[in-house]
This record gives structure tokens, C-alpha cells and sequence, in this order.
């Protein structure tokens, strides 16, 4: 089965060729390995490019290890590229893996060579174009796009979109919808068949692979209770307004565990570093301000946030909310949580001040879109109450309300749009309509 990733290999084509180095970041497993060696790499022949001139290192294989130590890596690809003739395209897979030594040439112990050595110095052959694909403890965030000081070039990767799921999907396409919203968009779901084994193969990404990995990057081995715990109370809450004050007393009410909220701050930063979580911040709409707190966490995939509660809380409006949020990342939007704040009186003429939500407020360069996500609008009350906040927007942007039915696309009299969240995510200009 071959996933086309088309909005990332094309990304991916854009940027060939720019000077900078191409660092591809996403949660592990998400398919980033695939991406490069696979897609790009049948692109890259395609094109006209023999497979001579592209120079892969899987760096995670034993049969590479030596490569593991940045001067036996540098030696190896400038002894590849001075003996051919034409570009040169290096795929570097897993660069973590590639220790930092001693300089052999230096008495200083603090001395050290590692492979951010190694790749700006390649960068500087001008028959290379250079790509990194690095995901553990030594590269979980865009910090490594710090190191190579303005250098980088980030293609950020995330799991399955569900109309790239949609469009591998092998069983009845009508089950598809709830195949994604159960188990996610992890590529390699695709090819398991049963609950046990999806169910058995998410959660050991989170014990074997993630935890793992936070807890080793950040140097907090003896905290990984209270970062399980941290976890299970984020994924019961996902699209729930939060802060780490409100979890600092819940875990003393509910784990009796005293942590204050600053830890629990670091600790959710750690996993939106690790690009597990994503962090969704409030804006006041009218205010033009951002509101420090409370704001909402997301998961990078809905699989694996069910799969943290064993499958046990399958809330489908807030899975439903996590899932769009997801999409419109992918789609490159910034995404906000929008409030509207307005003014009213009471029965007694004393002044009432109201926030009302929006679920989104997304922004792509002079393009913004208010959206909200409703499981049903069929009862005109409940479109009332779901429109509210949309209706006190006075602005001319597009005003939209996802449902989880099959609908056929149509607008209010305030022109505001409804439509089904499956056409929402499989048609990328329905936005638009």
C-alpha cells in the first residue's frame, strides 16, 4: 500500500535545490521516513536523477553504526560526493542517532564534534542538497532549527489527514469516518486489522516511544507517573478550557499529589515539543487581544488520545473538535480559540458581561474563517445556541458550522455556512463554497 503524501512531497519539491538544510519534524511514526526515502526519493528519479546521486542513511540500522560518529559521517558523504559528477541528495534518516565525541584535535574536554558540525559544514558543498529526519530525545522540537542558525528549511509532518486515510482505506468507505475517529491517523493502522491490534500498537507507542523519549530528553526519569497522569487528565478533557493552575489542584484533589502549576506547565510544554500535544490559545475577536488563560490542548492524533484511555471515552463532539483543529493545521491555517465578549442588561438594568466561544478562529495570510463544530443544528434552538457567538462577529470573514452528519451544503439568512465534517475534511476548498 503506498500513502501519497502529496501536501508534504510537494512542500518537500518546493524547497529543493534552496541552500538550507531540509529538517523534516513530526511525531515519530508519523510517516516522515516514508516521505523521504519513498516519495521524494521517486520523485527525485522521476526527474531525471539517478539513484548515484542520492546518498540515504538509515542511521538507526546496525549496519550503519559507524556512521554514528560525526567524522566517520562526514568523511563517508564528502568521499561520495568529490568522486561523481552532477548534485548530490543526501538523506540523512534518524540524525539523533549520531553521538556527539571528544575532538580529537583539541586537549578541551568541552571540545565536542557532533552532527550539527557535520551538517553545516556539508552545507557548505555547493554539489549537495542536504535532508534530516530526526525524531527522539535529541530531536523532538524545531530547537535543532536553532542550532543551524536561520539554515533550516522545516517541513513539519503530521499523521494522516483523514483524507489521505480516506483515500488508502481498504474496507467499505462507509465505515471509514469512524475507523478515523477510533483509531487516528498513525500510517501504519492502515495495515492492522483488528481492535486488538490497533489498540496494542498505539498504546506501546506511547510506553515504548513517546513517554520514553520525553522523559529521556528532559531529564525527568522519576516524574513519569505524574506525566501518565498528566496525560490520561489532558485526554479526558481534549477542547476543554484548561490551565496548569486548574491542574495543579486537580491532581491534589483527585491524586492528592502536590505539583505546582509552573512543573505542570513544563511538563505540557515537553510534550508539545514532542509534538504530541498542540496548544490552542484564546483571542478576544472584538478586542483584537490574546487572553493569556485558560486555553485548550489538542492531540496530534485522535488514535492515540483514545488509545490513552483505553478506548473508553469516545465523545464524538470533542474528538469531532480535536480532529478539525488537525485539519486546518494541516491545511497551514494559525488557529486560534476565539471568544466574543458583549454587554447586556439585566431585568434590573445592572450590566451583564458575557464571553461566548468559538471553537475557531483560523487565519492564513488575509484569509480568516470562524468555525464552529456541532454534532447536529436539527433542532433550531440548538442552531441558535451554536450560532450565537458566530452572529456577534460583525465582520464580512466566512462564518461556518461543521456537523457530523451528511448534509448538503446551505447558508442561513446571516450567511453563515453549514456542512458535514466528512465533505469539510476530504474537499479542501469547501471552505470556500
Amino acid at each position: 500500500m503506498i500513502i501519497e503524501r502529496r501536501n508534504y512531497l510537494d512542500k518537500l519539491i518546493s524547497k529543493k535545490d534552496n541552500g538550507l538544510v531540509k529538517v523534516i519534524t513530526g511525531i515519530r511514526r508519523c510517516g516522515k521516513s516514508f516521505l523521504l526515502f519513498e516519495l521524494y526519493h521517486s520523485y527525485l528519479n522521476s526527474i531525471g536523477i539517478n539513484d548515484d546521486n542520492i546518498i540515504e542513511l538509515a542511521l538507526d540500522e546496525a549496519r550503519n553504526a559507524k556512521y554514528r560518529n560525526p567524522l566517520e559521517l562526514d568523511a563517508y558523504i564528502r568521499s561520495r560526493v568529490s568522486v561523481g559528477e552532477g548534485k548530490y541528495y543526501v538523506f540523512l534518516d534518524e540524525i539523533q542517532f549520531v553521538r556527539d565525541i571528544q575532538n580529537p584535535y583539541l586537549d578541551d574536554k568541552d571540545a565536542r564534534i557532533g552532527f550539527i558540525d557535520v551538517i553545516l559544514g556539508l552545507m557548505k558543498l555547493r554539489n549537495i542538497d542536504l535532508y534530516v529526519t530526526g525524531s527522539n530525545s535529541h530531536m523532538l522540537s524545531s530547537d535543532i532549527l536553532t542550532q543551524f542558525r536561520g539554515r533550516g528549511d522545516e517541513v513539519h509532518v503530521l499523521p494522516l489527514s483523514y483524507r489521505e486515510f480516506h483515500d488508502a482505506f481498504e474496507g467499505d468507505e462507509r465505515y471509514a469516518w469512524m475507523e478515523y475517529l477510533t483509531y487516528g491517523g498513525m500510517p501504519y493502522v492502515l495495515y492492522l486489522k483488528t481492535h486488538e491490534e490497533k489498540s496494542k500498537y498505539l498504546k506501546d507507542l506511547f510506553e515504548n516511544v513517546y513517554i520514553k523519549d520525553v522523559l529521556e530528553r528532559n531529564r525527568i526519569l522519576n516524574d513519569k507517573s505524574i506525566l501518565e497522569d498528566l496525560l490520561n487528565i489532558i485526554s479526558s478533557s481534549v477542547g476543554s478550557l484548561t490551565n496548569p493552575a486548574k491542574l495543579s489542584n486537580t491532581f491534589h484533589s483527585i491524586k492528592h499529589v502536590q505539583i505546582n502549576a509552573n512543573t505542570i506547565s513544563r511538563y505540557l510544554d515537553c510534550f508539545i515539543d514532542a509534538f504530541i500535544l498542540e496548544k490552542a490559545c484564546r483571542y478576544d475577536i472584538k478586542g483584537r487581544k490574546y487572553i493569556e488563560t485558560p486555553l485548550k490542548y489538542y492531540f496530534s492524533d485522535v488514535g492515540l488520545r483514545n488509545a490513552r484511555l483505553n478506548f473508553r471515552q469516545q465523545e464524538e463532539n470533542h474528538i469531532m473538535e480535536n480532529i478539525i483543529y488537525n485539519e486546518l493545521i494541516a491545511r497551514g491555517f494559525d488557529v486560534d480559540v476565539g471568544v466574543v465578549v458583549y454587554n447586556s442588561k439585566d431585568g434590573n438594568g445592572n450590566k451583564i458581561r458575557t464571553q461566548l466561544e468559538i471553537d475557531f478562529v483560523a487565519n492564513k495570510g488575509n484569509r480568516r474563517y470562524y468555525i464552529q463544530s456541532a454534532l447536529s443544528v436539527d433542532d433550531e434552538a440548538k442552531r441558535i445556541q451554536e450560532t450565537n457567538s458566530l452572529n456577534r462577529v460583525k465582520d464580512s470573514y466566512r462564518k461556518i458550522v461543521v456537523v457530523k452528519d451528511g448534509i448538503i451544503p446551505w447558508y442561513d439568512e446571516k450567511g453563515i455556512l453549514y456542512i458535514g465534517i466528512e465533505e469539510f475534511l476530504l474537499d479542501a476548498t469547501a471552505m470556500d463554497k
